[in-house]
């Protein structure tokens, strides 16, 4: 049945039969050795089909492969995959299997490097459109090193410790991105963009999450790389720092001149 379906499904589309050396895996999925169990490329079940409806003389596993594979997406995200695979907040190692959850986080990882690279084009379009006024340090500080600490992080630790700062990262993001939908909308939304203080907060609030979180797992005994925790504290530190330089002088300083 293995190289049957093998046969059928169209390239690209990975099919994998246990080991006889692994441990039953159909008792750990509660199912039975003539079920089908399709998967998407996040590590999600996306179908289990039984018996009789499992034998290839039906319509129903090829259909179960295409609808889960039509399209080249995955619903993912470090909420789900990190409450799917039980992640401990505390202490997180790196799951380096090609088991489904670990892949999925894995694939979590990438699209958000992904979202680095995207973010990195804002600062491109800037310096195209000749808007120096906007290239402060800490705009291309910050966007220049994140595209590159996560590709080390995709590369070397793909989940593990780091899918908090993804997580927070993530939250923060959406709400910093929202607010610029409305500044984008026109001036008649300046009424109701009075709140962008707070959003510096934010953000400082989740590199002191970031900071704590990374200085636990440094002091504790976790198996997770001593040196990449090193790396994003360090980074955590100088983000703080310049955060905070942007906070006083947009905030504070404005109202120590004024008279």
């Amino acid at each position: 049945m293995y190289w049957e379906l093998k046969r059928r499904v169209a390239k690209g589309i990975p099919v994998y039969q246990q080991s006889p050396l692994q441990n039953n895996v159909w008792e750990i999925l509660d199912g039975d050795k003539d079920d089908f169990l399709v998967y998407d490329r996040c590590g999600y079940l996306t179908f289990h089909i039984v018996l009789p409806y499992s034998y290839l003389t039906y319509p129903y596993v090829e259909a179960a492969v295409r609808a889960t594979y039509h399209k080249d997406i995955c619903n993912c995200s470090f909420t789900a995959s990190s409450w799917l695979a039980n992640y401990s907040l505390f202490c997180q190692p790196v799951d380096y299997s090609e088991s489904p959850l670990a892949m999925r986080m894995a694939r979590v990882c990438w699209w958000f490097y992904f979202s680095k690279v995207i973010e990195l084009s804002d600062t491109m379009f800037f310096i195209l459109r000749k808007k120096n006024n906007q290239l402060t340090l800490l705009h291309v500080y910050h966007h220049g090193t994140m595209i590159f600490n996560w590709w080390a992080g995709v590369k070397y630790v793909a989940g593990g410790q780091p899918f908090l700062i993804g997580l927070v990262n993530s939250f923060v993001h959406v709400v910093m991105y929202m607010y610029y939908g409305l500044a984008a909308l026109g001036p008649q939304m300046q009424k109701y963009l009075s709140w962008k203080r707070y959003l510096t907060c934010l953000q400082l609030l989740q590199f002191f999450i970031v900071t704590i979180h990374t200085a636990v797992n440094l002091i504790a005994d976790c198996d997770f790389p001593d040196s990449m925790n090193a790396v994003v504290l360090a980074y955590a530190f100088s983000l703080i720092a310049l955060f905070s330089n942007f906070y006083y002088q947009s905030y504070l300083a404005k109202k120590t001149k004024s008279p």
